[in-house]
């Protein structure tokens, strides 16, 4: 495999070479199995006493003083008031903001770095950094031991982070887990992508959709992980959205998928 001048070789660039191009792959993929066990051990040894945590995704191209980046800040340090550990991919940008708005709430903020064919050093707003090879070992710990993600503005990583976390929630891997878009304006040509043309498409149902709240402000964001009301709304549209994935790979998967309805409570007279 022809690599760049300047791109360092990764181990995840390692693993995915196909065995077409890489003859000898019988006798170094079995033993990279152990590495990969190991780096496994180390996330769950090093997180296990993190406490309840949300996870705050954003583009590292974001510089300091953007709108969204004093949102990001803004946002952690309200939920590091709240109780929560912050965690972020340990990089630059909205991740960097967010990890200075757990320092500014005096709350642990924790950077789970990846390695990359460029160097990418941790943000010096984290007080518990850890390196990984494998983006699938860090996707794990990332979701493990995170009870909800924020998804601030940014590109194929942070949309490769949410969509993961939906397809989730979807198959029922994952249950009550927020995942909360920040920037109407941002997301709105998204949100209508799904709305106009999978949606109408039958490649998703309306209750998918509901998995997807946007918020506009930083109390905002923080409302769609605390709040009760929230939770429950959030409860319903998971269970529906695992009954249509269900109905899918059922044998009943030709009858029309029925959502219903909460009857609304009468308000009593007084």
């Amino acid at each position: 495999m022809k690599r760049k001048k300047g791109l360092r070789p990764t181990a995840d660039a390692h693993l995915l070479v196909a065995p077409v191009d890489a003859p000898a792959f019988t006798t170094t993929d079995p033993w990279r199995v152990l590495r990969i066990q190991s780096e496994f051990v180390h996330g769950f040894d090093a997180l296990a006493d993190i406490g309840a945590a949300v996870t705050i995704f954003g583009s590292a191209r974001t510089g300091d003083g953007h709108p969204d980046y004093v949102a990001a800040r803004e946002t952690a340090r309200l939920l590091g008031e709240a109780g929560y550990t912050i965690i972020t991919g340990g990089g630059p940008g909205i991740m960097e903001a967010a990890n200075r708005g757990a320092r500014d709430a005096g709350a642990p903020s924790v950077g789970l770095n990846i390695e990359l064919p460029f160097e990418q050093k941790v943000n010096p707003y984290c007080d518990k950094s850890i390196d990984f090879r494998y983006f699938f070992v860090r996707k794990t710990m990332l979701v493990k031991y995170s009870q909800a993600f924020l998804i601030f503005p940014g590109g194929f990583g942070t949309c490769d982070e949410m969509f993961e976390a939906l397809v989730l929630i979807q198959t029922g891997k994952i249950e009550n887990f927020p995942v909360v878009l920040y920037g109407r304006e941002y997301w709105s040509g998204l949100v209508e992508w799904l709305q106009q043309t999978v949606l109408r498409d039958g490649k998703i149902a309306d209750a998918d959709l509901g998995l997807l709240p946007i918020a506009d402000t930083p109390a905002e964001a923080v409302r769609h992980v605390l709040h009760p009301r929230e939770r429950a709304r959030r409860a319903d549209n998971e269970q529906q959205a695992r009954e249509v994935s269900r109905r899918v790979f059922s044998s009943d998967r030709a009858k029309p998928v029925k959502l219903v309805e909460k009857p609304k409570k009468k308000k009593r007279k007084r």
